[in-house]
């Protein structure tokens, strides 16, 4: 099978997120997404007051009813810092016979070589990417060449994604400010009903 895994602070999860996930399962024919929050993301502080758990809980609602997604605790088990390539080394000892792509926006693609142990997840998995707008293009372009010299294999999907942040929800939030339209409404009702964020 191919298999993705998209994973991040996912704090909260939003319509960015949805949009890039759906836009990969329908490049790559995947078979099945792994949507996985982290713990503690190893590149960032805790900022919000959001429990774990209610990070699985905005994921599943975000994606409620479609069996291409599964919502996954692996890094909310294992606790620590969510270092991608332990991920999918759990991952490709579950599935050995199957195919791994990575799932990330911009920002990551461009920096993950300088990840943990960039080796492992360039041998484990394809790692994928997505402009912001069009003229990111060539500079992803420009970072496959210089990953693939390194080992990996890429792929770049060529045309951008709404450009939401957690950032500004978080903020839109504390602000008083509308979220509606930059997160699923389901996750925007949980999050109203669990005064998150504020």
């Amino acid at each position: 099978m191919r298999l993705a895994m998209f994973g991040g602070s996912l704090d909260p999860i939003h319509n960015g997120h949805t949009a890039l996930a759906h836009a990969f399962v329908k490049k790559l024919e995947l078979d099945k997404v792994f949507i996985i929050p982290a713990f503690i993301p190893p590149h960032k502080q805790k900022h919000s007051n959001v429990t774990p758990e209610q990070k699985l809980d905005m994921c599943r609602l975000a994606f409620d009813g479609d069996d291409m997604f599964q919502i996954s605790d692996i890094e909310i088990k294992r606790q620590g810092a969510s270092y991608t390539y332990m991920t999918l080394e759990e991952l490709s000892a579950i599935y050995p016979h199957d195919e791994f792509f990575l799932i990330t926006g911009a920002d990551m693609f461009m920096t993950i070589h300088h990840w943990r142990n960039p080796e492992i997840i360039f041998r484990l998995a394809t790692v994928c990417g997505v402009p912001r707008n069009n003229d990111d293009i060539s500079d992803l372009e420009k970072q496959a060449e210089f990953l693939h010299s390194i080992g990996a294999k890429t792929e770049i999907l060529d045309a951008g994604i709404m450009t939401v942040s957690s950032t500004d929800v978080r903020t839109r939030i504390k602000n008083g400010e509308s979220i509606h339209g930059l997160v699923p409404e389901p996750v925007e009702q949980y999050i109203k009903e669990n005064k998150l964020y504020l």
